[in-house]
């Protein structure tokens, strides 16, 4: 059975070849890793409303071995081991060696067995397959060259293998972290990724909103039988309406055009928080901020020959 990678094991496991995702693998690992940490509620308590119900309804079977990608904390590898119980594993991994350190020693200290972790690029690197199926919540948006990690993700399926994740659909159905952009925008001047020399996180979250497209980069990737199902629900920004400001100026593409606007955001800072209050104020609750948000549920499997 496959045991949790210890921390020191996992933290040294880095991407042997060169990437093109240079750039988001120093950005996951830096200043993305450190805003995850700060709002590590919202993103784990938000996303896995996605994934709970992904795995509710098309839950693993006992004795299967899974890839998680893009697993972050390691939070959903842990209930796929939990469903694939004794006899099967689970299996993360992550650009970031922060997030797999992290993920590998709060596992071992949760005492569960048959999930492990390691970090790989999977735009390029060897997956340690085969694998039963993979999984991604959220985790496959922002690879440069997607169309390369679909096709190293299913040479690491067995025949007939299916991979199921989770992205964003389209910006107007996701008001939880749009609507913080759009107040943005009206304020603080956009510059581009390559206007600015800071890394960056890649495409960016809603890089597979358009199910087509999807669609043509796995079947040019070599899988078949794709579908997608769409699934809404709200998401806590924060349990009172500055922690929700304070995620938005933060994190998501609001977030993105406040860093990168460098010294024109602090000149600006009092205006935006003003728009952002207004703005997240209207969806505040007893219990915080909640907003809606909608996702595509994709599978598709690796031909059976």
């Amino acid at each position: 059975m496959d045991t949790t990678t210890p921390p020191e094991a996992a933290a040294r496991a880095a991407p042997s070849a060169p990437s093109d995702n240079a750039i988001p693998i120093e950005a996951w690992n830096t200043i993305l890793f450190e805003k995850f940490c700060r709002f590590r509620f919202v993103l784990t308590q938000g996303l896995s409303d996605h994934s709970t119900e992904l795995l509710r309804r098309r839950p693993y079977p006992a004795g299967t071995r899974v890839l998680d990608v893009g697993c972050g904390f390691g939070d959903t590898t842990q209930q796929i081991a939990r469903q694939a119980g004794p006899g099967g594993t689970a299996v993360g991994v992550d650009c970031a060696s922060n997030f797999i350190e992290a993920a590998a020693r709060e596992t071992a200290e949760s005492g569960l067995q048959g999930a492990s972790f390691f970090v790989a690029d999977v735009q390029a690197d060897d997956l340690r397959g085969p694998y039963d199926a993979a999984f991604s919540r959220f985790g496959t948006m922002f690879f440069n060259l997607p169309g390369l990690a679909l096709r190293n993700i299913r040479r690491a399926l067995r025949p007939g293998g299916e991979l199921t994740m989770i992205v964003w659909r389209r910006r107007e159905d996701n008001p939880w972290i749009h609507d913080a952009e759009l107040c943005v925008r009206e304020i603080v001047p956009v510059v581009s990724h390559e206007e600015s020399n800071q890394v960056h996180c890649g495409p960016g979250p809603f890089s597979m909103a358009s199910a087509d497209m999807v669609s043509d980069m796995l079947r040019a990737a070599g899988y078949e039988r794709i579908s997608f199902e769409r699934y809404d629900t709200d998401i806590c920004l924060g349990r009172s309406l500055e922690d929700a400001v304070d995620f938005a100026m933060a994190l998501g593409p609001a977030g993105e055009i406040i860093r990168l606007a460098g010294e024109d955001r602090q000149k600006r800072r009092p205006q935006v928080v003003a728009a952002l209050r207004k703005r997240l104020g209207t969806s505040l609750r007893a219990d915080g901020v909640w907003m809606g948000s909608s996702s595509w549920f994709v599978s598709a499997r690796n031909p059976a020959h």
